[in-house]
């Protein structure tokens, strides 16, 4: 039996097709919550928000015209929802450096260092803390990047700006990164 591609599954949501979208949603929907999770900052808000970027993207659906992927696409329309989101929270109030020092210095520096998914995986709410300590762009660019996976392309793609934006912005969120890393015991970002 052949997978169907997201294309064709796009293509016969639009038309009506409950199960296409489901295994659509079934396909992409973890790499939307950890997007919507490291954009945002909690599991909680990333829940909300990638259930309310797949039903955008459902009713985005007849638009979908292919000239992207579908992930493409499905990662714009997440990307801009967050950034929404963000915006209309204003400036999301963030824990100081000195609190995450306090609370989590030890967790945040094995998050930081360690090559260990399982590990990372531990240390997920330290490390979800300390990103979103980034600016929303930085911190998008650099979830694309490292966490998705995604090309310079996709992600300016992604974001609807430019290559040298994507690489400046990403370039600027590992150099804070950096910052804050050295004042965590056994962090090691170069």
């Amino acid at each position: 039996m052949t997978q169907t591609g997201d294309a064709e599954l796009a293509r016969s949501a639009a038309a009506g097709d409950g199960d296409a979208f489901a295994e659509l949603v079934r396909r992409h929907a973890p790499r939307v919550r950890a997007l919507c999770a490291a954009t945002l900052g909690g599991p909680g808000e990333a829940e909300d928000a990638a259930q309310e970027a797949f039903l955008k993207a459902h009713r985005a659906l007849p638009r979908f015209s292919g000239e992207a992927s579908f992930a493409t696409w499905l990662h714009r329309i997440a990307v801009n929802h967050c950034l929404d989101v963000l915006r209309a929270a204003g400036r999301r109030r963030s824990d100081s450096l000195d609190a995450l020092l306090e609370a989590d210095s030890e967790a945040l520096g094995r998050a930081l260092s360690e090559a260990s998914p399982a590990k990372a995986l531990e240390d997920q709410d330290a490390v979800e803390r300390l990103l979103s300590r980034l600016p929303p762009e930085q911190r998008l660019a650099l979830t694309l990047r490292e966490l998705e996976g995604l090309t310079y392309e996709e992600i300016a793609a992604s974001m609807s700006c430019s290559l040298d934006s994507v690489k400046a912005r990403i370039r600027r969120a590992r150099a804070d990164l950096a910052g804050m890393a050295r004042h965590f015991p056994g962090a090691d970002i170069v």
